[in-house]
C-alpha cells in the first residue's frame, strides 16, 4: 500500500518508537564499467538497501524485541528504493516513510540532512534514531551526525553494542584500539558498525505481509520544502565518476617445465616488489 501525502501523515505510535535511517544504493556485485570511458553502469542495476543500514535496521528490531514499541523507516530516493524498502519491512519494520522528488536527486550530505530533517519533524514523536556508521556508496559517515545536530538530539557514534532501559541509551563505541562506554538520555541518535550483528533472512510468509505494511511518501511541497533553497544548500559537486586505469605490463613468461614457469614467476613477482 502507498500513500502519496501532501500533508501530514504519521503511523501509529505505541510505546517506544525507533526511527531507522536506510538508503537503498545500486548493488555494487552488479555494476560494470565501460571499458573505454571507464564509467560505471548503473542501467538495470537493482537497488537494495546499504549493508551497515541493514545491521542499524536489525539492532532496532532486536531492541523492540526485547522493550516493545514500532520500528518504522525512513529513506530518500526513488521508485526503486520503494522497493528496496519492503526487504526492511520483511525484517520487520513496522512502516516506511519515503521521500522520492525527482528534484531532489543529486543532493550532497548537507542538504540530505535538511530534507530529513523536514521529514522527521512530520513523523512525530520518536526515542530513538539508528543509521548505519556510512552507507557503503559515499562512505561520508555525515548523515547521521548532520541530522543529530539539526534535530539537536545526543549522538553516540560507531557503536558495536548498545542497549535501552530507564530512559537511557548505553552504547559500545568502536574506536579501533580501544572501547568507549557512553550513557546518552533518550531522545538520542546513534551510528552502529558492521560488528554489531548480522542482519535476519525473512521468510517468505514475512516478505508477502510485508505489501500490506504501510507506506508514506512525500514529495518536497509535501514536507513544506522548496526545492530551489535546499538545492543551494547542497554545496559538494561530484564532477566524475570513473574507474581507475590499470595497465597491464602483460609480461610472458616462457618455459618448458612447470617447475621452471613457477620459479621464472616468483623471480618475476619478486622483482615487482609482490613477494
Amino acid at each position: 500500500m502507498i500513500t502519496l501525502l501532501s500533508s501530514v501523515g504519521n503511523i501509529g505510535r505505541r510505546n517506544m518508537r525507533q526511527v531507522v535511517l536506510l538508503k537503498a544504493i545500486p548493488d555494487v556485485n552488479e555494476i560494470k564499467f565501460d571499458p573505454r570511458s571507464r564509467a560505471p553502469v548503473t542501467a538495470g542495476v537493482k537497488k537494495k538497501i546499504s549493508e551497515l543500514d541493514k545491521r542499524a535496521l536489525e539492532a532496532a528490531i532486536q531492541t523492540k524485541d526485547a522493550v516493545g514499541g514500532e520500528v518504522v523507516v525512513l529513506s530518500m530516493g526513488d521508485d526503486k528504493t520503494n522497493t528496496a524498502l519492503l526487504a526492511a519491512l520483511a525484517m520487520g519494520a513496522d512502516g516506511a516513510y519515503i521521500v522520492i522528488d525527482p528534484e531532489l536527486t543529486g543532493l550532497d550530505t548537507n542538504a540530505t540532512s535538511k530534507v530529513l530533517e523536514a521529514a522527521m519533524k512530520e513523523i512525530g514523536e520518536y526515542d530513538l534514531i539508528i543509521s548505519g556508521e556510512m552507507t557503503l556508496d559515499s562512505m561520508s559517515s555525515q548523515i547521521g551526525p548532520r541530522l543529530a545536530e539539526l534535530l539537536e538530539l545526543p549522538q553516540v557514534t560507531y557503536v558495536k553494542e548498545f542497549s535501552v532501559a530507564d530512559g537511557k541509551v548505553t552504547a559500545v563505541r568502536d574506536l579501533e584500539d580501544v572501547d568507549e562506554v557512553v550513557e546518552v538520555a533518550l531522545p538520542a541518535l546513534i551510528t552502529v558498525t558492521r560488528e554489531i550483528n548480522e542482519p535476519r533472512i525473512p521468510s517468505l510468509m514475512k516478505i508477502m505481509r510485508a505489501k500490506k505494511k504501510p507506506r508514506i511518501v512525500w514529495d518536497a511541497p509535501a514536507l513544506g520544502l522548496e526545492v530551489e533553497s535546499i538545492k543551494a544548500m547542497s554545496y559538494v559537486i561530484i564532477t566524475d565518476v570513473t574507474a581507475p586505469l590499470v595497465e597491464r605490463k602483460q609480461i610472458k613468461i616462457e618455459a618448458n617445465t612447470v617447475e621452471e614457469v613457477a620459479a621464472k614467476l616468483t623471480e618475476a613477482l619478486a622483482g615487482e616488489g609482490v613477494i
